[in-house]
């Protein structure tokens, strides 16, 4: 298998008059295919399929999976709620207290539905060979909050950081695992979402969340391998402990202004974001679409470094009219260019 050298492929971005899209988007793969969200979030295949449906029918800068965030914690233990057409959801505390935080033992790969989701990613590496594959998974903060509460663990990190800090290491070691094994499969990189820590501080996101990363970053990333730190909780004020893990490219979500937002990426990182996921691509009209595209692709004209995306996974049930004005006003734009 020929593998994508990303750091060319981002030079190549970078240098390109013309603007690309990436969205994070696999839920319309799926609805084209006739399946379930329960189907595909359990079934590397069907997973795939969405993948490479998608891949053919849109003019995709990239194929990417979907932004399962319950997967790795699913995989320690806990609990998971599955409905037919709705994104899977951590129910419940699997850790209530420190104790257990201890005696929390780091799963192995052969857990849960890991398998599925790395299936899922071989395959799109196997059958798409022409653009990057990039895969995703949560972040080592986002997880900790799934597995101690989301409320107690910012809690935690102020009452008992030495807690916290053992729960991060738990978590990082198992997604250091997890990051290489998706690497294995032959995608060109891993969207790592980290949309909880968008809830610290700068200090605390980067003491917390971004020193975890960074040793993912160090650990994995090459020319072949590249990491996409998402952080749709950023308002803004987190930006530069994004930028210390030195991931290679940054999505932002719907949340922050984009001109404020670049301003803190590297020249040589890709800005990727961030067209509201729920209240354009799934609740707004061809329309609205348009005129959000084009403005931002007109404000984001300083900066050579920026693709185009949704400001997250896009949910289950975008009317496909939404997607079609979404690569109709891009094609405009670059018409232009």
């Amino acid at each position: 298998m020929k593998k994508i050298n990303m750091n060319s492929f981002i030079q190549e971005v970078i240098a390109n008059k013309q603007r690309i899209a990436i969205p994070i988007m696999t839920h319309p793969g799926i609805e084209l295919n006739g399946n379930t969200v329960r189907q595909a979030v359990t079934n590397g295949e069907v997973h795939f399929e969405a993948i490479r449906t998608l891949n053919q029918r849109y003019p995709l800068a990239a194929a990417t999976v979907i932004m399962d965030l319950t997967v790795e914690a699913e995989a320690f233990g806990a609990t998971i709620a599955f409905h037919e057409n709705e994104v899977p959801a951590v129910t419940g505390r699997l850790l209530n207290n420190e104790a257990e935080i201890e005696t929390l033992q780091v799963p192995g790969l052969e857990q849960g539905r890991v398998g599925e989701y790395l299936k899922a990613n071989r395959l799109a590496a196997e059958h798409i060979t022409n653009k990057p594959v990039l895969g995703g998974c949560i972040g080592p903060y986002s997880l900790a909050g799934r597995l101690y509460d989301m409320s107690e663990i910012m809690m935690l990190i102020y009452i008992t950081p030495e807690a916290a800090n053992l729960l991060l290491r738990k978590c990082t070691d198992f997604l250091l695992a997890y990051c290489s094994a998706l690497k294995e499969t032959g995608i060109a990189g891993v969207v790592i979402a980290e949309p909880a820590a968008g809830l610290l501080s700068n200090e605390d996101c980067q003491q917390y969340s971004s020193i975890y990363i960074k040793e993912i970053v160090d650990a994995l990333q090459d020319e072949h391998f590249s990491i996409i730190l998402h952080n749709c909780g950023n308002t803004g004020h987190c930006t530069p402990a994004m930028v210390y893990t030195g991931a290679a490219g940054y999505h932002f979500g719907n949340k922050i202004d984009m001109k404020v937002a670049m301003q803190d990426v590297p020249a040589d990182a890709l800005g990727m974001g961030n067209i509201d996921p729920v209240g354009i691509f799934k609740q707004g009209t061809p329309e609205q679409m348009k005129a959000e595209v084009l403005q931002l692709l007109k404000d984001m004209e300083p900066y050579p470094n920026f693709v185009l995306s949704s400001g997250c996974d896009t949910p289950p049930e975008v009317p496909e009219g939404n997607i079609d004005a979404f690569f109709n006003a891009l094609n405009q734009y670059n018409e232009g260019r």
